[in-house]
């Protein structure tokens, strides 16, 4: 009876160790997730103003506006006349200018939105290249945006995103090496075992098969226990915070990601449980 007790007490173990680093490598990969899907939203909330001269007439300005949608890399592109630039400026200021002003001193424009997963590794160059191309256009006086802004965001994008990158990289091996570890150490109390089977003469891959059907459980369960850690964890940083982190459009990466954990849970304890067993079996 305390030897199945201790049984159950050494899968007990492996289990919930196997399930805290996948739990880690789960919340790293969800954190990336979130760090990409920020930024990508921050780069596209960047407007580019492409101002139009006071002659243009609405024709040519829709005319120019379905020429900038056509772009592949193009998500949103918005006119906005003379009058409706005096109505959205008179509403912030709070007060009437035009009338106090005697005239509308405000430009028509376009404004432009990219589609930042659209656009090339070079984008700068791409940028540059639709700003000189637009403002050739007739009618167009120039282009305005924020470059600084630009190129600070596209720079801490790519830092993060390497570093992340680096630290998930890093983790998978600590991963890898703490949960070969652990098998390793719920197989040796079954050296005995694996050695009397060797002299009764069972073939290696009859003693191996029972042992490598419980790894692919332990990381099935253990990745399982991973995700749901995850979940909660989300739950309660999304409630404390007041962020909806489980609306519809993350379900369906949240998927992959544990996916991802029960399969790279599975791999990593099948190998790890082939290898060591094969060697249990080789010293007998």
């Amino acid at each position: 009876m305390k030897n199945k007790v201790n049984l159950w007490g050494t899968h007990g173990a492996t289990i919930l160790g196997i399930s805290l680093v996948l739990f880690m490598l789960g919340l790293l990969l969800t954190i990336e997730y979130h760090s990409y899907r920020l930024t990508h939203d921050t780069q596209e909330r960047i407007t580019y103003k492409v101002d139009l001269s006071p002659e243009v007439s609405d024709s040519l300005a829709l005319a120019l506006k379905a020429r900038v949608e056509k772009m592949d890399f193009v998500k949103h592109v918005d006119y906005i006349s003379r009058e409706q630039a005096a109505e959205i400026f008179a509403e912030d200021l709070g007060e009437d200018f035009v009338g106090f002003a005697g005239y509308n001193p405000l430009y028509p424009s376009l404004m432009v939105n990219f589609n930042v997963a659209l656009l090339p590794d070079n984008s700068s160059e791409t940028l540059d290249r639709f700003c000189s191309e637009v403002g050739a256009q007739e009618g167009v006086t120039g282009v305005a945006y924020q470059e600084n802004v630009v190129g600070e965001l596209r720079d801490i994008f790519y830092r993060l995103s390497w570093f992340l990158i680096v630290f998930v990289a890093l983790l998978l091996v600590i991963t890898i090496v703490l949960i070969s570890s652990l098998i390793r150490i719920a197989l040796y109390s079954s050296r005995d075992t694996i050695a009397t089977m060797r002299l009764v003469g069972a073939k290696s891959s009859f003693i191996a098969r029972p042992y490598r059907l419980r790894s692919i459980a332990y990381g099935a369960i253990g990745g399982l226990i991973a995700d749901c850690l995850v979940l909660v964890t989300l739950w309660a940083f999304g409630n404390q915070f007041g962020i909806d982190l489980l609306e519809a459009d993350h379900l369906v990466w949240y998927g992959l990601i544990a996916v991802a954990i029960i399969l790279i849970g599975i791999l990593i304890t099948y190998l790890a449980t082939a290898i060591t067993v094969r060697r249990h079996i080789a010293k007998n």
